[in-house]
């Protein structure tokens, strides 16, 4: 895989799943995106939209989460994988934006993985949906799986920082943010772990398909 042959993949991508591809965790403002991914990891986004939607009629603000009781808190979160963990994360890290941030979500990666709960893959995921802002690439289960089909270095040793570091430096800077998009897209419709390589996008590109003549196994 080399930046031509990545840029060939987001364009087919982007193509098939659109060009403004977003989260499918439900949200209206930067608190409930904020929360919502917070509670994604291990979860499918159902599962947590299932959640939220009850969720967020009844805490509408970080300091709803701050003051909540940690014992009500959990019973809210009990639809979620690890619940009781990620009621204490999310009751801590609310507490520390009250106390840090004045009340608002941070907007750089470095504030964002100073709050419990959140690592690099959460803080990128927040700043492109709710700020817009491209300072890395979320890398989840999905994007690893991709990763490695595709030959991108570090995807078939199921390393996210190095799967990471190399779409950075290959991927134009604008298309960070939508990459993780389009990678789960495509690890959800037919890069699963089974894959379905008839029906894939990248079926003549992909040096791991099925196909007989596929471009991007014969450059490598």
């Amino acid at each position: 895989m080399d930046r031509n042959s990545l840029q060939e993949v987001i364009s087919l991508l982007q193509r098939r799943y659109g060009r403004n591809i977003h989260t499918q965790l439900a949200h209206k403002n930067i608190t409930e995106l904020f929360v919502a991914v917070l509670l994604s990891p291990q979860c499918s986004d159902p599962q947590v939209n299932k959640t939220t939607k009850k969720l967020f009629g009844k805490y509408k603000t970080i300091s709803d989460y701050a003051n909540a009781r940690m014992d009500e808190l959990k019973r809210d979160l009990g639809g979620i994988n690890y619940y009781k963990t990620k009621a204490k994360h999310l009751k801590m890290a609310a507490e520390k934006i009250i106390r840090e941030y004045n009340g608002k979500i941070p907007d750089t990666l470095e504030s964002l993985m100073s709050l419990q709960g959140v690592g690099r893959k959460v803080g990128n995921v927040i700043l492109n949906e709710g700020f817009g802002i491209n300072e890395g690439i979320a890398i989840d289960t999905h994007c690893i799986r991709v990763s490695g089909r595709l030959h991108i270095p570090g995807g078939k040793r199921r390393d996210p920082r190095k799967i990471e570091q190399w779409l950075m430096k290959n991927a134009n800077r604008e298309d960070w943010g939508k990459i993780s998009n389009l990678f789960i897209a495509l690890g959800r419709d037919a890069c699963k772990p089974r894959k379905e390589c008839r029906r894939c996008v990248l079926r003549n590109v992909c040096p791991s398909s099925d196909a007989p003549d596929k471009a991007l196994g014969q450059r490598q």
